[in-house]
């Protein structure tokens, strides 16, 4: 193992994704996603040795946008990624910016915003669909919430590196700015009387989505605009955080055609 990825294991292990110059980012598809949306801004890429063509063309696009490669053993990349699956790729990519608040409350706005989603692989697969189906928006407390770790990055496969990340120190002072400045913020509640397309929608719009096993908090819930509940055929009440935000986004998306 070289000095220089030794060193750069023991720094990802104090990591805690706010105050180091790079974060771990692991998995092909998630390092791609780094290396196209900032570039030489990426550290380094490690390689599991051997003759994998997916990650030689890896190796080539890094190398393209001017990132260093450099070959590791699997157990190297084991060590460093800390138990997420890298499938033979990790990469040292930039810090996430975060955005403003304000900054999000477009015309067009579709926004996410999680109400205790806690863990890593429901988070990143919200951040694929706010960055698929909705304005790639998402707001989420700064406490109860999934820390943005590699797990997280991995789950959103790349997505996170597009997403609009909106951390706020308070999610119900969030919820009442977005309500008070002409946003419909609707809480997804399994026995709500309302469903989700009997809403109007295509003004801009946030979903509140809150964890698999409480639910939107009654703090937060009491500030949305409206309670609604998704189409269900009554044998099943409720799906999973992730798969209810990619309905509930749907509904936005086909509401505004």
């Amino acid at each position: 193992m070289s000095e220089g990825f030794r060193a750069r294991g023991r720094e990802r292990e104090d990591e805690r994704g706010d105050d180091v110059e790079g974060r771990v980012v692991c998995g092909i598809q998630p390092v791609r996603e780094a290396l196209r949306v900032h570039g030489a801004k990426v550290t380094r890429l490690y390689l599991e040795a051997g003759d994998n063509p997916r990650l030689a063309a890896l190796g080539r696009l890094a190398r393209d946008t001017g990132v260093a490669v450099s070959g590791a053993m699997r157990g190297e990349l084991d060590r460093l990624a800390r138990g997420v699956h890298h499938q033979g790729a990790l990469a040292i990519a930039p810090p996430l910016p975060t955005i403003e608040l304000d900054l999000l409350m477009t015309p067009e706005a579709a926004l996410v915003v999680l109400d205790g989603i806690t863990d890593p692989q429901n988070f990143g697969a919200i951040l694929r669909c706010a960055v698929a189906l909705g304005s790639g928006g998402v707001v989420f407390g700064e406490s109860q919430a999934a820390p943005l770790t590699a797990a997280t990055f991995r789950a959103s496969a790349g997505a996170v590196e597009h997403a609009k990340l909106c951390r706020v120190r308070s999610l119900r002072s969030a919820v009442s700015r977005l309500v008070s400045s002409g946003v419909t913020v609707v809480s997804l509640e399994a026995d709500a009387e309302t469903c989700l397309s009997e809403l109007e929608l295509r003004g801009p719009a946030a979903v509140i989505v809150g964890a698999e096993d409480k639910g939107v908090g009654k703090a937060v819930r009491q500030l949305a605009s409206a309670r609604a509940r998704l189409p269900m055929n009554g044998v099943l009440d409720s799906l999973n955080a992730s798969a209810a935000c990619a309905v509930a986004l749907y509904e936005i998306r086909r509401q505004r055609g």
